[in-house]
């Protein structure tokens, strides 16, 4: 099946949002996105303006829409369940008839119990939630898993702790990141193609330590510090060194770390 409709893109600017507007245009389609802040109208890319979290606009903007795209997280519980349910509320009185979610993989391995883990893996909770209102909802859906993304979560994580001058390192803690144009791309096909529930995770093609990542970045920007291995208290952390937020089947993405890093410093 391909849809010809009228495609509803949540979060259309922000980081994998932006990638997957322009990709449905080259495929032809009508695209609408909901956005925070007002943003002018181009041909084929109508935008509305709303809040999910509040439930502002949410019913105008999926007005007409056959399919939509959920890409907005903020990466708080709270906030992410409001929005999800805000969505899926309207969206199953307009009578869309595909939605599709990003999620994050380890989102249904890692615990998010104590209050170490609340503090600082709340964000595989909030997805688990968001997953799960997806799940229960009347309409067809599918949901795709991937691993944090180059210019997302990795790219700020090794930028804040390189300000240290000696940075702690959590030990054990491995990552498997990919590019997100090519999240944005399989998003794409997927928007196009039937409901299929839960999709095949997507994952970067190595799996690199939290010290490999950071001596990356350091070699990138011609930077020196000492690195110090700490252990990292927690269910979450037990589970990320036991290789939860990890897809190494699923290793499908093509770009590398250094790679982007290599375009990153160049621009």
């Amino acid at each position: 099946m391909s849809w010809d409709g009228l495609i509803l893109v949540t979060g259309g600017t922000g980081g994998l949002g932006r990638r997957v507007v322009p990709r449905l245009r080259e495929a032809g389609r009508e695209v609408r996105v909901l956005s925070r802040r007002a943003h002018d109208s181009t041909p084929g890319i109508e935008y509305v303006l709303g809040n999910l979290a509040r439930d502002q606009g949410v019913e105008a903007a999926v007005e007409g829409a056959q399919v939509v795209v959920h890409c907005a997280a903020s990466g708080k519980i709270g906030e992410d369940t409001a929005q999800i349910r805000n969505l899926v509320r309207a969206a199953e009185r307009a009578g869309v008839q595909h939605l599709l979610n990003i999620s994050v993989v380890g989102a249904d391995r890692i615990p998010v119990v104590s209050g170490v883990d609340r503090a600082l893996f709340a964000y595989f909770a909030s997805q688990l939630a968001v997953e799960r209102t997806v799940a229960e909802s009347a309409l067809p859906w599918t949901n795709l898993r991937a691993t944090q993304f180059y210019d997302g979560f990795i790219l700020l994580m090794v930028q804040g702790m390189a300000k240290l001058p000696v940075i702690p390192v959590p030990s054990g803690f491995r990552f498997q990141p990919v590019d997100a144009g090519e999240v944005a791309a399989r998003l794409v096909e997927l928007t196009l193609g039937t409901p299929s529930g839960q999709a095949p995770d997507i994952a970067g093609p190595r799996v690199y330590s939290a010290a490999e990542l950071l001596r990356g970045y350091l070699k990138a920007v011609r930077k020196r510090r000492l690195l110090v291995p700490i252990s990292m208290p927690g269910g979450a952390a037990r589970a990320i060194r036991a290789g939860a937020n990890l897809a190494p089947d699923r290793a499908v993405g093509r770009r590398t770390w250094e790679e982007f890093l290599a375009e990153w410093v160049s621009r």
